[in-house]
């Protein structure tokens, strides 16, 4: 894994990919995933789309977001039906042909029994030309790399399992660090002091979280930022302005 020059910012988008995601049939925890993975390096996630099945969208999708980010990372869309068709929009998005890539049809072919390697199986070994695999512990079909762009199955363990070896491959970056104040303080109460502290804190983002439980409300004022002293410093101002407005506050650790 390559580490970046200091102050050299890493980007990331991730695209899910699937009208059963859209509909609500299936529930989407890649992001998740993905956003905690690609923090814990140093990599700014700064977009997340969901798009159909349907080529064109995808196309487009695929397009924007490589020219803006570092990376991006695609889910869904890469098994043996009809509609897994991101294999093939991902060909048409960077200009390239598609086939069946030997080392996946012979991966894939030691995996089933004879006579089980039908059509439709031989389908998930189609990849872009010019495309690199993505090796998979759990179901062996593979995703791949072209470009800056990772492609990825939906499933999420099976993702998990692809990302152990996208990962060497992934350029780190600064990693955030991140100071937590919650107080039992109304949101509006605390806004005007949060909204100068930002200002006098540029190098920071402060973030603002009401919650709601049984035994009352409250905030927590989320601070981010790549150089620790800055973050710290942020933080002790919002626990001044706090303590100004009579509330006791507490940091919640990580």
């Amino acid at each position: 894994m390559e580490n970046v020059q200091s102050g050299e910012a890493v980007s990331a988008a991730v695209l899910v990919i699937g009208d059963e995601i859209l509909s609500g049939r299936t529930q989407d925890t890649n992001l998740a995933y993905l956003a905690k993975f690609l923090a814990s390096i140093g990599i700014d996630l700064r977009e997340a789309r969901v798009v159909p099945d349907i080529e064109v969208e995808i196309v487009a999708a695929v397009n924007v977001l490589r020219a803006r980010y570092t990376y991006v990372f695609t889910t869904g869309g890469i098994g043996p039906t009809h509609d897994d068709i991101t294999a093939d929009s991902i060909a048409k998005a960077f200009g390239v042909g598609i086939d069946y890539h030997p080392e996946a049809l012979a991966m894939l072919g030691a995996r089933y029994k004879p006579g089980e390697f039908n059509e439709m199986r031989k389908r998930m070994a189609r990849i872009p030309d010019g495309a690199t695999l993505i090796r998979n512990s759990v179901s062996t079909a593979p995703g791949f790399q072209l470009g800056n762009v990772f492609v990825m199955a939906g499933v999420p363990m099976i993702m998990r399992a692809m990302m152990e070896d996208v990962a060497p491959r992934l350029k780190r970056g600064t990693v955030v660090t991140t100071a937590t104040i919650s107080a039992r303080i109304a949101e509006g109460r605390i806004a005007a002091p949060l909204a100068r502290i930002q200002e006098g804190h540029k190098t920071v983002a402060i973030g603002s979280y009401p919650f709601y439980a049984e035994d009352g409300s409250g905030v927590q004022l989320v601070v981010r930022g790549r150089a620790p002293e800055d973050v710290e410093a942020a933080a002790r101002d919002i626990e001044a302005a706090i303590r100004a407005e009579g509330i006791e506050s507490t940091r919640i650790r990580a």
